[in-house]
């Protein structure tokens, strides 16, 4: 057992996967649902769900500035598929464009939702992603990043018939975001390297 403490927000969505799999790694999982659940964490995983309720719990529930502060300090952060919308500066709609939705807006990022289509157009692929390698991830209902700015990068990209080339991960400094959901395939390199930025 190691001693790294992550924290899995788990208000909605695939948190128990994410907690399922740090054990397996040998990290202790804390599930977070109040600011006060963020103390002496190492690092915070942000789940993929439905991005709108997830964010509305967040703000209220109080976690927003805490979660930002924790972040601004140097923690680390990866967010899973609507994880990575609510880490976005901008976010819109394949269909419907601007959702005025809640998020943290913590990453120079700008994601389109929905951006592979609905529930049935779901896939498997192995991408490449840079420090990483290739992984074996599940997009779901996905969102697109499209832009990355400031220091902010994209770490890869997948060609698609509906959405075109797109980035599916981006990374700021401890932040990651991620379209997929690393968690459904059970790929452990994204989180071996996660857990590499929450060492540091």
């Amino acid at each position: 057992m190691c001693d790294l403490r992550i924290g899995v927000l788990a208000l909605q969505g695939d948190f128990l996967e994410h907690a399922e799999i740090l054990r397996e790694l040998g990290v202790e999982a804390v599930y977070v649902k109040k600011p006060g659940d963020l103390a002496r964490i190492d690092g915070l995983i942000i789940p993929g769900g439905e991005s709108t309720t997830i964010g509305n719990l967040i703000s209220a529930r109080n976690l927003g500035d805490p979660i930002s502060e924790l972040v601004r300090s140097g923690v680390p952060v990866m967010g899973t598929c609507a994880g990575a919308i609510l880490l976005a500066k901008k976010v819109v709609d394949r269909v419907v464009g601007e959702t005025g939705q809640y998020r943290l807006g913590l990453m120079d990022i700008g994601v389109v939702r929905n951006a592979f289509g609905r529930q049935r157009n779901s896939f498997m692929a192995r991408i490449n992603l840079d420090g990483v390698g290739e992984v074996s991830v599940a997009f779901i209902r996905a969102p697109a990043i499209v832009e990355a700015w400031g220091d902010a990068k994209i770490l890869g990209y997948i060609d698609h018939p509906i959405a075109g080339r797109v980035g599916v991960a981006a990374q700021q400094g401890g932040m990651l975001a991620l379209s997929f959901h690393p968690e459904i395939a059970g790929d452990r390199k994204i989180y071996s390297y996660f857990l590499s930025l929450a060492r540091k």
